[in-house]
């Protein structure tokens, strides 16, 4: 089992249910005006049960989503069906299923995955992530704060220290937001920091 995923397999219906209901332009508000031209390449990093990438794919973009708990990925392939998205069972840092010669991406979401990587694995990660993203391409990554919910290995998070991160690897902070209150019900000692960096 993948340690970022420890916890969720008890609540596999509960989280698709309260996933499936959340709307990727409330959630990820804060994105809307980075996104690519339509026809882009996206890469959703901990897809989760799918929302986000289906959402993105409505929208007109050419999307490969990542998960590695075989429950979700298997919630979204059944929810998805007619949607031509590609799913792959894969997990952060190493992102080993792709290739980096053919999955090039204009634009990399990672929502609510980064508590779940420690700080060696995020460094990792980043560098992991600067390798798959085009020139120009952005990455978009969500920072949850607070008590673990069904993920139980979770690590705080900071904007500081992804910024940090960013500079070394060379990637440019176009946009960042701190402390902003959780959007899903009844999470009120949860908060959201969101930061996108550029290629």
């Amino acid at each position: 089992m993948i340690a970022g995923t420890r916890g969720y397999e008890s609540g596999v219906q509960s989280f698709a249910k309260a996933s499936f209901g959340l709307k990727f332009e409330d959630i990820n508000q804060d994105f809307l005006s980075l996104l690519p031209a339509l026809g882009s390449k996206v890469l959703d990093v901990g897809c989760g049960v799918g929302q986000n990438a289906a959402a993105l794919c409505e929208l007109g973009y050419e999307v490969c989503a990542i998960e590695p708990l075989t429950a979700f990925l298997d919630k979204a392939k059944a929810r998805y069906t007619d949607l031509p998205i590609e799913w792959l069972a894969d997990s952060l840092p190493d992102l080993k299923r792709l290739n980096s010669a053919k999955h090039v991406f204009d634009f990399i979401l990672l929502d609510g995955v980064w508590h779940h990587l420690s700080y060696q694995e995020r460094k990792q990660c980043l560098n992991r992530l600067y390798e798959l993203l085009a020139p120009s391409g952005i990455c978009a990554v969500s920072l949850r704060n607070g008590p673990a919910g069904l993920g139980t290995h979770v690590f705080p998070t900071s904007n500081e220290e992804l910024l940090s991160m960013a500079l070394e690897c060379g990637l440019e902070v176009v946009f960042q937001v701190a402390n902003q209150p959780s959007k899903i019900p009844n999470k009120h000692d949860v908060t959201w920091s969101r930061v996108a960096l550029r290629k």
